[in-house]
């Protein structure tokens, strides 16, 4: 989970466009070629603002607030990283884009996943933050357990701040959340399934997530055929915004080798 908090009117780089009955909120920066960003489950574009300067300065970023986050709608209550992938597909055909590259965190690494598995040659390169292929029962026993009342403080903000419609969005969130627990078929890539990919992957992963243990991102690694890992030592989940590990400068050397 991630600790970033902004003000809640909408950035002045930001636009919604409808697909279908869902209103999709993204923000768009720099210039370059196309890097499209995506949250964690219950976050939204603010939780990437520590890294958008550096990253706008050699990308043209699409940073997105999936469905029933941030500013984006979900008037059905449906939740799944496969529909969340295609709501990304339809945004980037709207603006035009083909192939790019992408980072997700957590839930946007599994939403990267699907897109990858999806249309392979539509995704130059990607990072995978914290994702997994498939939940294991301690993540299980986190989702069905999960109240507001429960959360970590910092966890409790970033839904503070990033639930724009406030604390009936929350509580939608959170009854997603727990949803998540008894589905078996959203989340289940295997070996197979994932030497689709070919996509070049960075999997970035603390040894110490209490969601997805280490043994997950080193299958994953093995599975992708063009893929490199990093494992933070000491990391939790999404352990990328602690000042000593280098996320930033890491992540941008592998999206240029990628691309060179």
């Amino acid at each position: 989970m991630t600790k970033t908090y902004a003000p809640k009117q909408k950035s002045t780089q930001g636009h919604s466009v409808q697909i279908s009955n869902i209103e999709i909120y993204y923000e768009e920066y720099g210039a370059g070629n196309p890097l499209v960003l995506l949250h964690g489950f219950g976050g939204c574009v603010q939780n990437w603002y520590p890294f958008i300067t550096e990253l706008s300065e050699r990308h043209r970023l699409i940073v997105v607030d999936l469905r029933g986050h941030g500013y984006s709608t979900n008037p059905d209550h449906k939740f799944t990283h496969l529909e969340a992938a295609s709501d990304v597909f339809l945004l980037l055909e709207k603006l035009g884009i083909d192939r790019f590259s992408a980072m997700g965190m957590s839930s946007g690494g599994m939403v990267l996943l699907h897109m990858a598995t999806m249309q392979p040659n539509r995704i130059h390169s990607m990072v995978l933050i914290s994702a997994t292929s498939y939940f294991p029962d301690q993540a299980r026993t986190i989702m069905r357990r999960a109240s507001f009342g429960t959360m970590p403080y910092e966890v409790k903000e970033m839904y503070r701040e990033c639930a724009k419609r406030g604390d009936e969005q929350i509580q939608q969130l959170i009854r997603l959340f727990n949803a998540l627990h008894e589905n078996y078929n959203d989340m289940n890539f295997n070996a197979q399934s994932l030497s689709t990919i070919t996509a070049r992957t960075l999997i970035v992963h603390g040894d110490r997530d209490n969601f997805f243990p280490v043994e997950i991102p080193v299958s994953i690694y093995r599975s992708i055929p063009n893929a490199a890992l990093w494992i933070i030592p000491g990391g939790d989940h999404v352990p990328i915004y602690d000042s000593k590990v280098p996320f930033t400068s890491t992540a941008l050397q592998f999206l240029d080798e990628a691309g060179s």
